[in-house]
């Protein structure tokens, strides 16, 4: 079982320090250290430490542009993730998790997830989160303030299920 960090990030995640942890409107870029808990019998990373490190990349990104207020109201959890994945990471990979919120829709938030090492696509992850009340655990839709924050849009551009946020 992983050990989480009081961010809520896994504690293994090692920064890589060339490429710290990065935001630019929707999108966010999350440096990863491929550690020697992160490899399987086959001698690369184990597939389900490509869905950690999404979760970490996601979770990091709410963290880094939502308010204080909002994320000590809010969690979040997976939904469904479709992963193609393309090739392997290995020991001390310097990789980047780049995450990009493409719709909110009530309480789901649809991002594209991107894992490289330098220009190789390592996994194409497409994940459909649920955002919680942090005191009931129950779904919650994400306040239009905040979609906007995250897409980066302007009022007059900022739509929650078809209608302006």
């Amino acid at each position: 079982m992983p050990q989480f960090t009081s961010s809520g990030l896994p504690a293994r995640c090692a920064f890589a320090e060339a490429e710290p942890a990065t935001t630019g409107g929707a999108v966010y870029a999350y440096a990863i250290t491929v550690q020697a808990s992160d490899i399987d019998f086959m001698g690369h990373a184990n597939n389900a430490r490509y869905l950690e490190w999404v979760q970490s990349a996601v979770i990091a990104h709410w963290q880094a542009l939502a308010d204080a207020p909002a994320v000590a109201a809010h969690v979040w959890v997976a939904l469904k993730h479709e992963i193609t994945y393309r090739k392997p990471a290995f020991l001390n990979d310097r990789i980047v998790a780049t995450a990009v919120l493409e719709q909110v829709r009530r309480e789901s938030a649809f991002y594209d997830t991107v894992i490289r090492r330098g220009s190789e696509v390592l996994a194409h992850v497409k994940p459909r989160w649920c955002c919680l009340d942090a005191t009931t655990l129950r779904p919650t839709r994400v306040g239009g303030d905040i979609v906007r924050n995250f897409l980066s849009l302007g009022p007059e551009q900022a739509h929650i299920d078809g209608r302006l946020a």
